[in-house]
């Protein structure tokens, strides 16, 4: 009830700066304040208010915030542990999906690399290994790493 009453002045004090907005010929302005100042009247008139205020004093539903709570932390930690050991749903997607790929044609959709005609069906059958590059090779040369944007850079005759 006490509610009730504080939306109820709320209401009544914002219409009043209506009132006084549009006296000073501020019309929109006054409508966009009375249309605010009764959202409070509606509330009550509703019932949201003493929903609200029957939800916030009830202790069956604080324990229902608490266990939802609960639940929210089990998921997390299942998801954060999920991450720490790499195998993530996307993950294991593409790795059936590789599976089963290479189970139907292993280079069936392998491009051939060399000359016109020439590659046969040996060449499609061994598919090419990309080398792998080594970290301490890059630490070792970091040089390597602007070679080829100094060769654009001559190239240009910068």
């Amino acid at each position: 009830m006490l509610a009730e009453t504080i939306c109820s002045a709320a209401s009544a004090a914002g219409l009043g700066i209506a009132a006084v907005t549009a006296y000073r010929k501020r019309f929109l302005t006054a409508t966009r304040i009375a249309a605010y100042s009764l959202v409070p009247v509606g509330l009550v008139l509703t019932g949201v208010v003493e929903w609200v205020a029957g939800i916030a004093f009830k202790p069956s539903v604080w324990h229902g915030f608490g266990v939802l709570g609960l639940s929210w932390l089990l998921f997390m930690t299942t998801r954060a542990v999920e991450r720490r050991s790499g195998t993530t749903r996307a993950e294991r997607k593409a790795a059936r999906a590789a599976g089963r790929n290479e189970a139907v044609a292993p280079a069936g959709s392998a491009p051939s690399l060399g000359a016109g005609g020439t590659a046969g069906p040996a060449a499609a059958a061994k598919p090419q290994a990309q080398p792998k590059p080594k970290k301490k090779q890059e630490a070792t040369a970091p040089g390597d790493d602007f070679s080829d944007i100094e060769a654009i850079l001559k190239k240009h005759g910068i």
